[in-house]
């Protein structure tokens, strides 16, 4: 009896060997803008050319590490002449500078995707193409859109359907053959049933929603994101408010909601508005045979960014990770400190009262367990 017990334990231990455990790590920036004060700081008059790798440089390390990194692109890139708010033309050198700092997906569908009109949204997705980085939320005509969206993603063995969407394009028209993602639930449903079919691991939602300068996402928001994970999304994340907002990790469904990243770079210097969340998820996929395997969230954790301005002559932005010291070593003046703290302050208040486990990497809150590092 002994015998046929240990045979048994044996043959359970290899049957849970067998099984394959694949992981993969996303992070979720927010709002990637350019107003003329910025294409201002990053001007070189010596050479006449954009400079914004400095901009990234301090969080180069965070967002390489992410097996995929994800940002919405809220400009366009439809060259000459360059233009901030209202209608958004970033120099050309913003691209490569992006593509250095580690971002692989740049979404496309929020309320400025046709300041320049058609030409603007080709312009920029022939950019994009030519440096490699994937995209969606904007097609320049149907077949593209029929061919690439739902947009797959692969990495480690793991796949994911991302779907980006937008409320408008400020009342400018979009123009045939051009397509800019609107938020129609009819649509989305077919869009949903789409990405079921394509067998990825997990379906995540990306929306440009809500309202502007707002800390709590509205009613509209969070019956959206509801109806989404009840039809086969995993993840709902959100941007266009420029503040951050709640994020919440349903661990019993599986399901994670992100109503608002806030800004990761951008010319807006405001209370609330000088920042944002970048989000980390985890996925874990077991294969229990070759026909069958569960993918999970393994991870959903977030940490915060600061946008510093600095006082040399060409007053250059800088994205700050917000890590121990960080107001110190890297930001100069205490005017610049005591507004970066502010906006930490501000951010935790918020974060650490509304979210629902989703908890700041690195750090201990109220006795509840730290992430891990950034």
């Amino acid at each position: 009896m002994k015998k046929v017990f240990w045979i048994l334990v044996c043959w359970v231990n290899h049957d849970i060997a067998a099984q394959d455990t694949l992981s993969m790590s996303m992070l979720f920036v927010g709002d990637i803008m350019q107003h003329e004060s910025q294409m201002k700081a990053a001007y070189d008059p010596v050479s006449g050319k954009y400079d914004y790798v400095p901009t990234f440089e301090h969080v180069r390390s965070i967002i390489s590490s992410a097996d995929i990194a994800v940002a919405n692109l809220e400009c366009t890139l439809a060259g000459k002449p360059y233009t901030g708010y209202p209608a958004f033309s970033a120099p050309d050198e913003l691209l490569p500078a992006i593509k250095d700092a580690g971002f692989d997906v740049l979404v496309t569908a929020n309320n400025h995707s046709v300041d320049k009109g058609s030409r603007g949204l080709e312009r920029t997705l022939r950019l994009l193409d030519s440096m490699g980085i994937e995209h969606t939320g904007t097609f320049r005509d149907t077949l593209e859109y029929l061919n690439q969206h739902p947009l797959i993603l692969r990495r480690n063995g793991i796949s994911i359907s991302l779907l980006n969407y937008t409320y408008g394009t400020n009342g400018l028209r979009v123009r045939h053959p051009t397509m800019v993602n609107l938020i129609d639930t009819v649509q989305i449903r077919k869009d949903l049933q789409k990405a079921t079919g394509q067998n990825t691991d997990a379906v995540i939602v990306l929306f440009h929603w809500g309202e502007e300068y707002v800390l709590a996402p509205s009613e509209e928001q969070q019956r959206l994101a509801a109806w989404c994970l009840r039809y086969g999304a995993k993840v709902v994340i959100g941007s266009h408010p420029h503040v951050v907002q709640r994020m919440e990790w349903d661990q019993d469904a599986d399901q994670v909601v992100v109503y608002s990243l806030g800004n990761f770079v951008s010319g807006q210097r405001a209370r609330y508005r000088n920042g944002g969340a970048m989000v980390h998820l985890g996925f874990r996929k077991i294969r229990l045979d070759d026909n069958s395997s569960v993918t999970s969230v393994s991870d959903a954790s977030y940490s915060l960014v600061w946008v510093y301005r600095e006082s040399d002559a060409r007053k250059t932005y800088k994205v700050i990770p917000v890590v121990e010291d960080a107001d110190t070593v890297l930001v100069k003046g205490s005017t610049s400190r005591a507004t970066m703290r502010e906006f930490v302050h501000d951010a935790r208040a918020l974060l650490d009262l509304e979210n629902k486990r989703v908890y700041e990497r690195g750090r201990q809150v109220q006795g509840k367990k730290p992430m891990g590092k950034p």
